[in-house]
């Protein structure tokens, strides 16, 4: 009885290493090296597990993410003062830009047209704003150096709301 009992335990223990072999082989792979953009046009696209991925990466430095599409005016509007901020904090503060609901022709063009020197990644669904609840563009997220998100400005954010945030940010950081 002993003997039947332990090839049981055996079988059974064989059973689950076998499932949790077949399982571990359907999970996502582990993105590896760095996720974040080398060019402000190579817009590889993202959906919210990589670019959470990416923004992990990001860990030790204040970021601010811009979500934007090459079709929406207030973007237009507030392009300019974005690409001066990003020059005005290169070294303490990472810019990333989120073009969406776009196609990379016109995406292009605007980052060309603006001089945006950071990097933007592709999101033709418009999934990584809806997954910070935001659902049209023009919007601006900040995230401290712990990767905590701090502030949210939906649509077109002033030049002034900006520039506080941006403070806010690089002062928590002192």
């Amino acid at each position: 009885m002993r003997a039947m009992g332990r090839r049981l335990l055996g079988l059974a223990l064989t059973g689950c290493l076998l499932l949790a072999g077949c399982t571990a082989g359907n999970a996502a792979p582990t993105p590896t090296g760095s996720l974040l953009p080398a060019t402000p046009d190579a817009l590889p696209q993202m959906n919210p597990a990589t670019f959470n991925a990416m923004l992990a990466q990001q860990r030790g430095t204040p970021v601010v993410v811009n979500i934007w599409g090459s079709w929406c005016p207030p973007c237009r509007a507030e392009a300019p003062e974005l690409a001066a901020a990003a020059k005005r904090y290169e070294g303490e503060v990472q810019f990333i830009g989120v073009d969406a609901q776009d196609d990379r022709g016109g995406a292009g063009d605007y980052i060309g047209q603006y001089g945006l020197p950071y990097p933007s990644v592709f999101d033709p669904t418009n999934e990584i704003a809806v997954s910070y609840g935001l659902y049209s563009p023009p919007s601006t997220l900040f995230f401290d150096a712990n990767g905590a998100l701090v502030d949210t400005v939906p649509g077109q954010i002033s030049p002034e709301d900006l520039e506080r945030a941006l403070q806010r940010l690089t002062a928590q950081g002192a």
